[in-house]
């Protein structure tokens, strides 16, 4: 069960910030680490992350600081660039249990391409 409130550090999204798990970098900066999913739902499948411990979005908006947050949206918009998803692509994030959400890690998934769920 995801707790959407108290952040678990053995999350599999905490080990790659601390490097005991691989994971193909996409971007990284001060507060934000991206890296391609291993189990890609389209052609292009990131995960966002916030390197600080936020268990979920409802987390991360009630208690990171404004500069995280600023941040964190504004380095979507870099990653979008950079892959040069200039037709448009697809953002989503998962919130607990009944939303979907399997890593108690607040991330957003970017897809692009075919086979966009």
């Amino acid at each position: 069960m995801i707790d959407i409130k108290n952040y678990n550090n053995q999350n599999i999204f905490a080990k790659i910030l601390r490097n005991e798990i691989p994971s193909e970098k996409v971007y990284e900066n001060d507060h934000v680490y991206a890296f391609n999913d291993i189990n890609p739902q389209a052609k292009t499948h990131v995960l966002i992350i916030p390197k600080a411990n936020y268990c979920s979005f409802t987390d991360f908006s009630e208690n990171a600081s404004s500069t995280e947050q600023a941040n964190f949206y504004k380095s979507i918009k870099e990653i979008a660039k950079k892959l040069k998803l200039d037709n448009g692509y697809r953002l989503t994030t998962n919130i607990g249990r009944d939303g979907g959400q399997e890593v108690p890690h607040f991330h957003f998934h970017l897809l692009c391409g075919k086979s966009i769920l």
